[in-house]
């Protein structure tokens, strides 16, 4: 598993978690974490710098694509 992969598997359980939260009733927590995963997308589109995958680059390797 290489740090680009688990952040994408990552984002992808948390937006799955987020729609079953909104279904569950749970709007409130659902539109929060929302709010965060968009403003961490945010960031990584204008800096190009993506806080998940800076703290999984310390414990994963990077990915070798090739």
């Amino acid at each position: 598993m290489c740090v680009e992969r688990l952040q994408r598997i990552m984002m992808a359980i948390m937006l799955s978690l987020i729609v079953v939260l909104f279904f569950s009733g749970f709007i409130k927590v659902a539109v929060v974490l929302q709010a965060i995963v968009i403003a961490m997308l945010l960031i990584w589109a204008i800096t190009n710098f993506c806080p998940s995958i800076w703290v999984l680059r310390k414990i994963v390797p990077p990915c070798q694509w090739e």
